[in-house]
């Protein structure tokens, strides 16, 4: 298991819309290199944890730090350059750029942070190639199957070396087979570069490859590993 200071800290977040409470006073922490699902029933909160920890949501109350800095205290413009140069995103369906080939998509964070197209596709080959879909690279999204869309999209959230990787039921619209094999790669790229993995899944398979377990209930949190108790960290 990791070791070390944690590289994010969420303490006693809440969030509510309208009369609904998302979450209601949920606390998580996850170290460099560390892999942590986050589970959950549909609608527990899961979802809304993972957007207030990669600062797209912002929190009604509690505090998120980030490497010791108040992330809750950062402005929209600092939050969004955050989350192009230090995390990176898996989601259900990939949602890559249908427009753009498969290496145009894996190199676009590259390209979002001044990168010239050329090295920003030679590294985005680099990925594809780990991932084992470097013989697509010239294909477009929609040319593709959804275990190789989804590989696309793990090279995409790997290719700027991010600290911190948010990924949302990455296999969810995947067979079991091609389920395991996109799990097997993230999970081998992650440790391999030292990257923590948020996982928010609610299949016990998925959830079997991280290195401990944080339950979402009725917007509060329940860490497996630690004692059980709600709101541990």
């Amino acid at each position: 298991m990791a070791t070390g200071e944690p590289l994010l800290v969420a303490d006693d977040l809440r969030k509510a819309y309208g009369p609904t409470a998302a979450l209601d006073g949920a606390s998580f922490s996850i170290r460099p290199g560390e892999i942590v699902a986050v589970m959950g029933a549909s609608g527990s909160g899961k979802s809304t944890l993972l957007h207030c920890l990669a600062g797209i949501v912002t929190p009604d109350s509690g505090t998120i730090t980030y490497k010791g800095g108040p992330l809750t205290a950062m402005s929209d413009a600092e939050r969004s350059t955050l989350r192009r140069t230090e995390f990176g995103f898996v989601f259900q369906f990939g949602q890559l750029v249908p427009e753009l080939t498969c290496v145009e998509n894996v190199a676009l964070p590259l390209r979002l942070t001044g990168v010239r197209r050329k090295d920003a596709e030679r590294t985005a080959l680099d990925w594809m190639e780990r991932l084992e879909v470097d013989g697509i690279g010239a294909k477009r999204p929609g040319e593709v199957s959804g275990g190789q869309g989804q590989r696309v999209a793990v090279a995409r959230s790997l290719v700027a070396s991010p600290r911190l990787v948010f990924a949302d039921e990455p296999t969810g619209a995947l067979d079991s087979l091609n389920g395991e094999r996109v799990m097997e790669l993230l999970t081998e790229a992650a440790r391999a570069g030292d990257v923590a993995v948020v996982l928010v899944t609610h299949e016990a398979r998925v959830a079997a490859y991280s290195d401990r377990e944080v339950v979402i209930r009725d917007g509060k949190s329940r860490d497996l590993e630690y004692g059980g108790l709600e709101h541990a960290v």
